[in-house]
């Protein structure tokens, strides 16, 4: 997940950048099309941050609980909760820590990339989902080391669509589908996949 020390200094500024809030609702917009949301769902948001993502999919469903490692990212996910728009902010590791709960699905946008361990995080997804809950994970195509300006906790550069696909296959996934839904203006243009799956 998203790790403390890049985001200590910019989460107050974390939504004011024009492109990361497009990028959201992309992704949002996105995984309403590819995934059957309703309003008895139950979703985990892994990597949650402020809330991007989670505020966008909330009104499509029952609840969102949101996590993070970053708790910085989460005081500012909790100055826009309000009575009526609230996702639960977790703080931890559920990589290392698992909840307890099961949910229907587990959204998350742009921390993929910041997990080591892809086998254990697709392992423990499944773990976290009831039987046939899906997952929708958006994040980077393959790219060449310069979307970070700072690629410190960065391990992954962008994912090779196969690869990915093997190793959810191999870690609890079925039905497995990725699609470029969206692309990312900076110095050049960087896609953004979708990959949504099943529980085996």
């Amino acid at each position: 997940m998203q790790p403390q020390n890049r985001f200590l200094q910019r989460a107050k500024d974390w939504d004011k950048l024009p492109r990361r809030v497009q990028n959201a609702k992309s992704v949002a917009a996105a995984i309403d099309k590819e995934c059957p949301l309703n309003t008895e769902l139950s979703l985990l948001d892994f990597g949650v941050g402020t809330g991007l993502l989670g505020f966008e999919i909330l009104p499509c469903v029952k609840e969102i609980i949101g996590v993070d490692t970053s708790e910085v990212m989460l005081e500012q996910l909790k100055e826009k909760n309000t009575t009526e728009h609230f996702i639960t902010p977790h703080l931890g590791d559920i990589l290392q820590t698992p909840l307890e709960k099961k949910f229907d699905g587990v959204i998350s946008s742009m921390t993929l990339h910041h997990i080591e361990n892809l086998e254990h995080f697709f392992q423990t997804m499944a773990q976290h989902l009831q039987q046939d809950g899906f997952i929708a994970i958006a994040d980077l195509e393959k790219e060449d080391g310069t979307f970070h300006s700072n690629n410190e906790d960065v391990f992954h550069f962008g994912f090779e669509s196969q690869t990915l696909k093997n190793i959810a296959q191999n870690n609890g996934f079925k039905n497995i589908k990725i699609k470029q839904i969206h692309t990312i203006q900076k110095t050049k243009e960087y896609g953004v996949f979708l990959l949504t799956a099943q529980k085996k």
